[in-house]
């Protein structure tokens, strides 16, 4: 299969703002060194104050990146979660099913692991309201001493 080219825009939330543009490049600089994909040029924008908020900041960088194969470019999605994801090339695609089924897959995987993730905190969010429940009944008004 011919390489993917791509454009991706990844964003970050945080404070101080010379941190957050450290930490974006940290990430711009370990999706470059990740198999199978390569780094073709980075924008990192200046950071922005969030409104309404004291000292947080917000920044994002646009990327392009080469992968050597479909797997790899939806691999690059899963593991980093780019707010955008442009493919540039190849207009078309034609791909083999063992590919369609490992991407198939992993996309199930990761909704497992998400929905997993809902139904515990719907859990824990059950319980605690139950023990505040029955500590609101527990509680009795002071006495006067």
């Amino acid at each position: 299969m011919e390489k993917i080219e791509s454009r991706m825009i990844l964003e970050i939330l945080g404070r101080p703002a010379e941190h957050i543009v450290v930490a974006l490049n940290e990430v711009i600089d370990k999706i470059g060194k990740e198999q199978g994909v390569k780094l073709v040029s980075r924008k990192v924008h200046e950071p922005k104050a969030l409104k309404d908020t004291k000292d947080l900041f917000t920044t994002f960088a646009e990327i392009e990146v080469e992968f050597d194969s479909v797997i790899n470019c939806f691999r690059i999605v899963f593991t980093y979660l780019p707010a955008n994801v442009e493919i540039i090339s190849p207009e078309t695609f034609k791909m083999k099913n063992d590919d369609l089924n490992t991407l198939v897959n992993a996309l199930a995987a990761r909704l497992h692991d998400y929905d997993s993730i809902a139904k515990r905190l719907v859990g824990e969010r059950e319980i605690l309201i139950n023990k505040l429940n029955e500590k609101k009944k527990d509680d009795k008004p002071a006495e006067k001493i």
